[in-house]
């Protein structure tokens, strides 16, 4: 088995594999697939008998979280041809990306399972459910409302638009800009449909996408840590505090340490080494990473295997912010 990452040119290599497992995507999809996001992304292969049996994808955003930017990718297209599956290939290609990512320097990273229970084991825990909007045809009987199909003129201002909006609303959210926007349009257009503006006196108030069958289905979104470190400094503190834990991780081994986190309200937090004799307690990077995006309290991640906090440590704990308020609706 030989794991690798392709070089740009051999990119196209991958369709023939991206064809075959994902059969339902039309041929209008996976050529805009190949156009605008292979173009630019990273992929990793199992290559058995000199051809590709294996593969995951990262796609490159830029994300908002808690006000400041950061290079998160999106993993898509985890797949494996039929005759190769249950080798561990899927296994090997997870922890060989996040292993790279960490060394990459990201925080985190994101992706859209078939099935939840595929990624549990890789201490990947869901997050987000989409909650797209779509254009109907009573939305053009709204007074004061004009809906156009989206064109690329119309891509700057719905970057500034959404973005102002989100930021309003969210703490972590994919960045738009003006190439944001032409993929955008360009995608719902690969599968049929249409990106629709909707503006009011002029000025854009909302954009969402149209298809003639809607299938009414709501993605998960599950979220992985890849660097504890960077991931617990972009918190936010409700007020003074301080504490000491270690922090366990089967995959990247540099995320096994002891932290101590310090900060206030203002400050927020400052992170140095801890020394194992002051530890307070043990946190798995699953249980970790289901506390800091909201989806469990202290209490309940206390419940948990292999986490164990003193009295003292879980008030401390409450006083972190979660980035509960989450925006992740890309499909790819």
């Amino acid at each position: 088995m030989d794991i690798r990452k392709l070089d740009l040119p051999e990119h196209e290599d991958s369709r023939r594999l991206y064809e075959e497992v994902f059969s339902e995507d039309s041929r209008s999809f996976v050529d805009y697939y190949y156009r605008e996001k292979a173009s630019d992304n990273q992929i990793y292969v199992v290559e058995e008998g000199g051809k590709i049996r294996s593969m995951l994808h990262l796609n490159p955003y830029r994300l908002y979280v808690n006000g400041n930017g950061k290079d998160v990718n999106y993993i898509v297209a985890v797949a494996t041809q039929k005759e190769y599956r249950k080798r561990g290939y899927m296994a090997s290609l997870l922890k060989r990306s996040l292993r790279d990512m960490y060394q990459a320097g990201e925080s985190f990273t994101f992706l859209m399972p078939a099935s939840e229970s595929i990624y549990l084991p890789f201490d990947f825990r869901t997050v987000y459910e989409q909650s797209g909007k779509f254009c109907r045809k009573e939305d053009e009987e709204i007074p004061g409302i004009e809906i156009t199909d989206a064109k690329e003129q119309d891509c700057l201002e719905l970057a500034a638009s959404a973005n102002r909006h989100l930021a309003e609303q969210y703490q972590v959210f994919a960045v738009r800009d003006e190439a944001y926007y032409r993929r955008l349009i360009h995608e719902y257009e690969s599968d049929g449909g249409k990106l629709k503006v909707y503006r009011q006196n002029g000025e854009i108030i909302d954009c969402r996408g149209y298809f003639p069958e809607e299938d009414g289905e709501r993605p998960k979104i599950m979220v992985r840590i890849v660097d504890v470190r960077r991931m617990l400094m972009s918190l936010r503190l409700r007020s003074l505090m301080g504490v000491c834990f270690c922090v366990t991780d089967p995959v990247v081994e540099e995320n096994n340490r002891c932290v101590t986190l310090t900060g206030t309200e203002f400050s927020g937090v400052m992170l140095m080494d801890g020394k194992p004799e002051n530890s307070e307690g043990t946190v798995t990077i699953s249980a970790l990473t289901e506390f800091l995006f909201g989806v469990k309290t202290v209490e309940e991640i206390c419940m948990e295997e292999d986490v164990q906090m003193t009295e003292r440590m879980k008030e401390e704990m409450r006083k972190i912010i979660p980035l509960s308020q989450v925006y992740l609706n890309e499909v790819v």
